[in-house]
């Protein structure tokens, strides 16, 4: 029992003294956290909260993406990224490819230099996890928008 003690006693101090260290619970609220994106790289209505700024260390950055029913980013490619649904159902595609639906728990990795984009579907909200990879890459290019012919998805 006394080492169990020292032991958490040590781990308290630790953490006191190495603030990087800790972390703090992450909310899944859904579209009622995050700054409004108001650029040209987004349609719609989609609200950012950045969880984890550009780390070198570990090279990647991490953001919550909320997108209200319609909302889309443009065509873009990172170094890499991975989005983790956490809320709601979206769609995802990849250039050259069918469009795919997306929901909470979907895991979708986009390899580095792959024209892409994800949004919301028309009828529902979806909220995300981006993690941006490979950021010594260089950050993310955006192109064009995603046209409305491009958006529909016909299957739902």
């Amino acid at each position: 029992m006394k080492n169990i003690m020292i032991a958490l006693i040590g781990m308290v101090f630790f953490t006191a003294c190495h603030p990087k260290i800790a972390t703090k619970p992450v909310k899944t609220a859904l579209f009622s956290e995050g700054n409004q994106v108001r650029n040209g790289n987004f349609t719609g209505e989609v609200r950012l909260n950045m969880l984890m700024p550009a780390d070198t260390a570990y090279n990647s950055h991490i953001g919550s993406v909320s997108f209200k029913p319609g909302a889309r980013t443009n065509w873009h490619y990172p170094g890499g990224q991975i989005l983790l649904v956490t809320e709601g159902k979206g769609w995802y595609q990849e250039q050259g490819k069918k469009v795919q639906v997306i929901q909470k728990g979907d895991i979708i990795k986009c390899l580095p230099n792959v024209h892409h984009w994800h949004g919301a579907s028309a009828t529902d909200r979806m909220t995300h996890r981006a993690i941006g990879t490979n950021i010594n890459k260089g950050t993310v290019v955006w192109l064009s928008k995603v046209t409305d012919e491009e958006y529909q998805y016909v299957g739902e």
